[in-house]
């Protein structure tokens, strides 16, 4: 398939955007926490605003995603992008005013772009073939490589960038990052919704989800994604607490952002080779092989191995779900059922991110990993209830 297919000229389009909206996006992980907890009135609010995020991008799924119907791709990403524009330039305010409610406010718009970001990967499905679906996905998300490299890089040359205080120039750069999007928007060709498409929404929710494949598939992201972020968000929390530096932190990000993003690049053909369902299982392994490395001790090689290991069981988990969702609806159900997927991930990801710098503080690191063990088996035998029963010979 050649770049002048409409198909792979989209995905590498979105692949750049993805790429942009990521990286912005990994030096807020970044920073987030750590800033919070620099002007939080008290500590176990740290990551308050990191959860307020999640909050946003949930309330924001269904909405973005119905909006595009209406209005297309290009227009709604175009919005999205506006959108994180200004949340990073409040959030960048707050820092130098030492404002933690505006800076929560700069947070949920940060949040409410990456509501219409995560679209990104089904607008590349919206003209690929059902062969070439799960890769045009994986590619797409391929583009977070970029953001693994350079979003904590970036991080730390942007951390002084308006010293004496921390952190506001990493908010800045963020603003200018996210605005070079808007020059790779031009080019995307998907077209818009017709009257047709818009004058009906297929079957009724309440029928899609009742079908084991919808299911399986959100219950694999939403475990994959929340399990994910519940640990992220405390790692750099639990790193500075263990004596380490804010580098060493940042370090730990960016390869678990390389583990997250890299198996995108073969993703999509090991489901295409060996079905979506081993994948997604190979995954939940990950983090169970993540979560005995996290207990083992608090060294730099154990913080390290072990969020790699939990970026690619994110990684299969997340891209294997969303492969599996698309054979859940029809065309002309897509929006809704895409909103719905993704504003129950982020709920996931929003209790996770509310949840995990309190529990965190009260707990510590070691027993915030056993915490996830029992959703990593739900989905274990979830996924193995779907392929005995559902699936007996192909994935």
């Amino acid at each position: 398939m050649s770049v002048r297919d409409p198909a792979m000229r989209n995905v590498v389009l979105l692949a750049i955007c993805q790429a942009l909206a990521m990286t912005s996006m990994t030096m807020n992980m970044t920073v987030t926490a750590l800033t919070g907890h620099n002007l939080a009135p008290d500590p176990a609010w740290a990551t308050l605003p990191l959860s307020l995020q999640f909050m946003a991008t949930m309330m924001t799924a269904m909405p973005a995603s119905l909006y595009m119907r209406r209005v297309g791709r290009r227009i709604g990403f175009a919005t999205g992008v506006l959108i994180g524009v200004a949340g990073a330039a409040v959030a960048a305010l707050a820092v130098l005013q030492n404002n933690f409610a505006l800076f929560c406010v700069g947070s949920m718009l940060i949040g409410s772009f990456q509501g219409f970001a995560i679209l990104y990967r089904y607008a590349a499905a919206d003209t690929a073939s059902e062969a070439f679906r799960p890769r045009a996905i994986s590619l797409v998300l391929a583009g977070g490589v970029v953001a693994a490299l350079a979003g904590p890089e970036l991080a730390k040359w942007s951390h002084d960038l308006l010293a004496p205080i921390p952190f506001a120039g990493t908010f800045v750069v963020i603003a200018i990052v996210q605005s070079v999007s808007w020059l790779f928007l031009l080019f995307v060709q998907i077209p818009a919704p017709t009257a047709a498409e818009r004058a009906t929404s297929g079957r009724p929710l309440g029928e899609i989800v009742r079908q084991p494949v919808f299911i399986v598939a959100i219950l694999g992201a939403m475990v994959g994604y929340g399990c994910m972020t519940f640990l992220m968000t405390a790692t750099p929390l639990a790193m500075i607490a263990c004596g380490f530096a804010f580098h060493d932190a940042a370090f730990v990000i960016q390869w678990h952002a390389v583990g997250m993003f890299l198996p995108s690049f073969f993703t999509g053909n090991l489901i295409q080779r060996f079905g979506v369902i081993p994948v997604m299982l190979a995954g939940a392994l990950a983090y169970l092989v993540c979560i005995a490395i996290n207990v083992s001790g608090i060294e730099l090689l154990q913080f390290f191995s072990g969020l790699v290991l939990l970026g690619i069981g994110w990684n299969f988990l997340f891209i294997g779900g969303t492969t599996l969702l698309t054979t859940a609806y029809r065309s002309e159900e897509k929006a809704k059922v895409q909103g719905l997927g993704d504003f129950l991930v982020f709920t996931s990801s929003t209790v996770a991110a509310f949840s995990s710098g309190a529990l965190n503080h009260a707990f510590g690191w070691q027993m915030l990993n056993l915490a996830v063990l029992p959703l990593v088996a739900l989905v274990i035998a979830a996924l193995l209830w779907y392929r005995l029963r559902w699936q007996p010979v192909t994935a």
